[in-house]
């Protein structure tokens, strides 16, 4: 993923500073995640993403290209782990600015994730397969049960909650129009 970054930011000629700058992440941090030393968090990513009008899947090589790129299952990357073993998985995305990505995660119970807020009109498909996901959209609270979906604006501060006692499964598509 490292290279990938470095690699796209050499091809828009950004340097450490201008990227530091349109992200707002320090270029220490920067140059350590381009060093292969430091693992950047989804938030993070998302962010370093935007400044360069790409997209996290293509980052982590699940983006689309022409006519079809299968994924196969061991490359699927993981980009969140949960502390009782939950997970996040990119499964595939489009590349470009104009991005759309298709996640899969399981939570277990009294596993969190919290995302800061994405460009502004970027959208959630939410469909819960399994247990019941408290979402959280800028302090207001929706429980989605089992057999239900959502759709929901995250260009607010945002968080996937499993307050249930059993596992939650939960995939979701997001897409942020063109940056």
């Amino acid at each position: 993923m490292a290279a990938r970054i470095r690699l796209y930011r050499s091809q828009k000629k950004m340097s450490l500073d201008e990227l530091s700058r349109r992200a707002g992440v320090s270029k220490g941090m920067l140059v350590e995640i381009e060093g292969c030393r430091a693992n950047p968090s989804i938030a993070l990513l998302c962010r370093i993403a935007a400044a360069m009008g790409v997209s996290v899947a293509d980052f982590v090589n699940v983006a689309s290209a022409p006519p079809v790129h299968v994924i196969a299952a061991e490359e699927i990357p993981v980009l969140w782990q949960g502390e009782h073993g939950g997970s996040a998985r990119l499964l595939a995305g489009t590349s470009g600015p104009e991005m759309v990505e298709l996640w899969r995660w399981v939570m277990q119970p009294g596993e969190s994730f919290a995302s800061p807020s994405h460009p502004q009109s970027t959208c959630e498909l939410l469909y819960v397969e399994q247990g019941s996901l408290t979402l959280w959209v800028d302090e207001q609270r929706y429980e989605i049960a089992a057999g239900n979906s959502a759709v929901a604006r995250t260009d607010a501060p945002h968080r996937y909650t499993n307050h249930g006692d059993s596992r939650l499964e939960f995939t979701m598509t997001v897409y942020e129009p063109g940056r």
